[in-house]
């Protein structure tokens, strides 16, 4: 077997993540017909097949599948020998991959950003927003350093560090802001909008209302917090969303806020990152600019 390198390791990886030549390609900033040179050559070179090609998509073989396991250890191993360098280096310097989930980084982000380009200015950030599942995914695979969500995701290969707690706010139409703010046991008995499966905000929001998560629910779940809102302007029904949201999504939509009775919900936001991470001393750097922008967040109600 010829040597393997690490180019082709990160190709066959992509197109392992991918499934696709195409989008693989793209993704390792190749073309796609050097792309699929490649990993012909490998598969050669390891005398036997990856991939089973078909017309629109691609997939693991049985040999492939068990030798993506090891390849992305090699290189998340690999990424952490140049984490030791620059964990070695005075300050914050290099690349950052940040992962964010949909419901933190609208309103997180913005602030958060402007305040580590003035902080730190050596540090390249790069952002990833997606759902907790998918963080997790790719933080496990060394595709992100770290990542921005709400606590706890209860994975022992994770460092978890709490950062700061938000309400969760009821959002309805502008005309019942008057009526008191309703119990949980009240709310469950109204429409109740959600954001669609795979949100933990939707979880802590069913957590909340005691709602189970089998309940039939069609034409009642949104992919945002903000069409949620505007969704409730419209007079469909209530819903739930972050403190944070709070002044961005409610500032074009009739509605009203409202604050709930004592013990309020709440979420705990925090950082989460590889408890093998060279890295750990400056991610706790980043977690407290990721705390102090936090709680200064504005909130009209």
């Amino acid at each position: 077997m010829k040597n393997l390198t690490l180019k082709q390791l990160r190709y066959f990886e992509a197109l392992a993540r991918h499934g696709h030549f195409g989008r693989a390609a793209d993704a390792c900033a190749i073309s796609q017909p050097a792309l699929s040179v490649q990993i012909k050559e490998l598969e050669q070179s390891l005398g036997t097949p990856l991939f089973e090609r078909g017309p629109r998509h691609v997939s693991l073989t049985a040999f492939g599948e068990d030798w993506a396991l090891r390849v992305r250890e090699i290189l998340r191993a690999v990424d952490e020998l140049g984490d030791m360098a620059r964990a070695a280096q005075t300050g914050l310097v290099g690349r950052l991959r940040i992962g964010v989930i949909p419901t933190i980084a609208p309103y997180l982000l913005p602030g958060l950003i402007g305040h580590l380009a003035r902080v730190h200015a050596e540090l390249d950030v790069h952002i990833r927003e997606t759902v907790t599942p998918k963080l997790i995914e790719e933080l496990g695979d060394g595709r992100i350093d770290t990542a921005i969500v709400a606590l706890p995701v209860a994975e022992p290969g994770f460092e978890e560090v709490p950062l700061f707690d938000e309400n969760l706010m009821l959002v309805r139409p502008k005309d019942d802001g008057h009526h008191p703010v309703p119990s949980p046991d009240a709310l469950r008995q109204m429409r109740l909008l959600m954001l669609e499966e795979g949100h933990c905000f939707r979880d802590q929001a069913l957590s909340f209302c005691n709602l189970q998560t089998t309940m039939p629910r069609e034409g009642l779940d949104g992919s945002s917090l903000s069409t949620l809102v505007q969704m409730v302007g419209a007079g469909i029904g209530v819903t739930l969303i972050p403190e944070m949201a709070v002044r961005v999504e409610t500032r074009s939509a009739p509605v009203s806020i409202g604050r709930f009775a004592e013990p309020q919900p709440k979420r705990t936001v925090g950082m989460i990152w590889r408890k093998t991470n060279p890295l750990a001393g400056q991610l706790r750097q980043v977690a407290d600019v990721v705390q102090q922008v936090g709680l200064g967040l504005p909130c009209d109600v």
